[in-house]
């Protein structure tokens, strides 16, 4: 076993592999960028090194920065985590070919081979595996694009040959969308995933989107964890995951699980993945299950594991990161095929720092004045947040993972309810409401849902009056003066000898003292060592530049990375105009000209950070 392994990513995921490697009497070294030089992450690590600003491409995007830090802490290997750099075979080749360090994850030349999706097409056809008809060759001119759609008909999906998560995904659902959707899938695969080539599928309409997790070792084992139901996502980000899901029989399921086992096997893959299938979804009766003559097709491989990985642990008792690390340490997998049993249910919701009630738009800030998680029987809390830390806007969105267990898909929902509801979280905005919603909700809770679900059948209303009713409370109220001071004070007040808490606004009251801190928190804290995640000073790589000409500007109102610039100094606009592209949590935010004018002054350019209110454009 390893000595010392250094983790390449930040939030709660690096928290669950460190956790791995204590229980497994290895120690840990964090990476951070000056936007998380106060993380969880970092104070739960053994040892932590900067790498850089706060833009992930100049720090957990950094290839030799991250060897780097490796190299220096005396690590023996590099756990990836999910995201950032897990799936780039350039970086596992990097690693594999560095003295001294082990790669903890799929060759380079297997996650090519798989994370590339034409490639891993061709090779789950050449395993008998049943794939969505698309090209297995990447496509670089509209025309295909346009003969594809005769052939197959509308709409088809363009996707990033890097993709996962629906990031470098694009719907095309006619022919004057070709050529716009192309070079926005192209262009996304080139931020995010440093590759711009894409491929096509047909786009299937309201599918189960059903993975199995699998584990492989370097002596030619392969395993199948079972399967878990993504189906309910919005805008193809999934929100709720569970397993086994609620619609396949026991017959089904085993074809999709050895399917899974014989797809991998031929690409002579190891270590932990998910192969993702899209299942069709043709039932009339809302009782029956989708049995073993319903068709599925192989979606793609993640090379890595995944965010959803907690709900496999919690039905099989397999901890899969430590499987991780003993794969690659070289050890054989310790368990058959038929020792896999999956016992009860488990669920896991994503909480993101987000508003459901305005189109899940991401927080832009905040403290998180109140962090208190759940607990008791069967729920299980991934998360790197203590009470005090302020919100990190640069990366994902999602804050934690509430996962939870019990025998019955029912207990399960019952449990999650309670769950749910214990979890307090006060001074940003989280998506638990929507998740309560959805526990109440009878397509959901009966296994009616599709991926489609969310986006095209959901009453927007309804996520309106969860946010109402058990969001967080603001701290103005409607008529009050925006510029005066507001004060919330909580007093507990017994009543014939019943406990009532009591919130008083108080407009114009002095500011309630608190005592200085670096944004830890009140919760116990594991003590960091090493050199405990000291870092120098700079800046995030954000636009700074104030107005030099007259006129209106336009500002970022979020934070995020310039994608595109359309407009130059000089240029004319109409009101409505595209003038720049901007990518927040994930999403291209078309950024457009207030009124019509002049470009009197561009601020950003392509590549750049910015934080909110950063100059963008001046229009005179």
């Amino acid at each position: 076993m390893f000595d010392k392994v250094l983790v390449a990513n930040r939030g709660e995921i690096a928290v669950r592999v460190m956790r791995a490697c204590e229980e497994l009497g290895v120690e840990t070294v964090a990476v951070y960028s000056e936007a998380d030089k106060h993380g969880g992450h970092v104070r739960y690590a053994d040892e932590a090194y900067n790498v850089g600003p706060a833009r992930a491409a100049d720090s957990y995007l950094d290839h030799e920065g991250i060897i780097e830090a490796a190299q220096k802490a005396d690590a023996d290997a590099i756990h990836p985590g999910y995201g950032f750099l897990a799936e780039n075979a350039d970086f596992a080749r990097k690693v594999e070919d560095t003295d001294g360090v082990t790669w903890i994850g799929p060759a380079g030349d297997a996650m090519e081979g798989l994370g590339e999706k034409t490639k891993a097409r061709k090779t789950m056809e050449a395993a008998d595996v049943p794939i969505v008809p698309g090209t297995n060759d990447p496509v670089t001119d509209p025309e295909e694009v346009r003969e594809f759609g005769e052939e197959h008909g509308f709409p088809i999906a363009i996707k990033a040959e890097g993709g996962g998560g629906g990031r470098g995904m694009k719907i095309v659902h006619g022919e004057d969308e070709i050529e716009d959707q192309l070079e926005s899938a192209k262009r996304e695969g080139e931020a995010y995933f440093d590759n711009d080539s894409v491929y096509l599928e047909r786009f299937l309409e309201g599918p189960r989107h059903i993975e199995v997790q699998i584990i492989a070792d370097h002596h030619g084992n392969v395993r199948h964890l079972g399967e878990r139901d993504c189906s309910l996502q919005r805008r193809h980000q999934k929100v709720i995951e569970e397993g086994p899901s609620p619609a396949l029989s026991d017959e089904l399921r085993e074809e999709i699980g050895e399917a899974a086992r014989r797809g991998v096997k031929a690409a002579d893959y190891y270590n932990a993945g998910t192969v993702e299938f899209l299942v069709e979804d043709d039932r009339d009766d809302g009782d029956e299950i989708l049995g073993p003559d319903t068709n599925f097709y192989f979606l793609e491989v993640n090379t890595r594991i995944q965010v959803e990985h907690t709900v496999t642990e919690e039905i099989t008792g397999i901890d899969i990161v430590k499987w991780q690390l003993r794969v690659a340490a070289g050890d054989e997998l310790g368990f058959e095929q038929e020792d896999v049993d999956i016992d009860g249910h488990a669920m896991e919701f994503r909480i993101n720092a987000e508003n459901a009630a305005e189109d899940f738009a991401p927080a832009t800030g905040g403290e998180l004045d109140v962090y208190d998680p759940p607990g008791g029987i069967g729920v299980r809390l991934d998360d790197a947040l203590r009470q005090g830390d302020e919100l990190v806007t640069d990366y994902d969105s999602m804050i934690a993972k509430l996962v939870v267990s019990a025998s019955t898909r029912q207990e399960c929902i019952d449990r999650s309810k309670r769950a749910l509801r214990e979890y307090d979280i006060e001074g940003i905005p989280t998506i638990i409401p929507f998740h309560r919603l959805m526990l109440t909700d009878e397509e959901f809770t009966s296994g009616l849902h599709h991926t489609k679900y969310l986006d095209d059948e959901l009453d927007p209303e309804r996520i309106d009056e969860a946010q109402e009713k058990w969001g967080s409370t603001g701290t103005e109220s409607e008529g009050g003066d925006e510029d005066e001071e507001i004060v919330e004070r909580e007093f507990t007040v017994e009543v014939n000898g019943k406990r009532f808490q009591v919130e008083l606004e108080e407009r114009g009251a002095p500011p309630i003292p608190t005592s200085a801190g670096n944004g830890g928190g009140s919760q116990p804290q594991r003590p960091a060592g090493g050199n405990g995640g000291g870092g120098g000073g700079g800046n995030s790589g954000g636009s700074s530049q104030a107005a030099t000409a007259e006129g209106e500007t336009v500002t970022a109102e979020m934070q995020g990375t310039i994608l595109e610039v359309d407009v130059e100094e000089g240029d004319e606009v109409a009101s409505g105009d595209v003038i720049c592209v901007l990518e927040a949590m994930k999403m291209e935010n078309d950024i457009v000209a207030p009124r019509g004018g002049t470009v009197a002054q561009v601020a950003i350019s392509e590549g750049e950070s910015v934080d909110m209110g950063d100059l963008l454009i001046v229009i005179e």
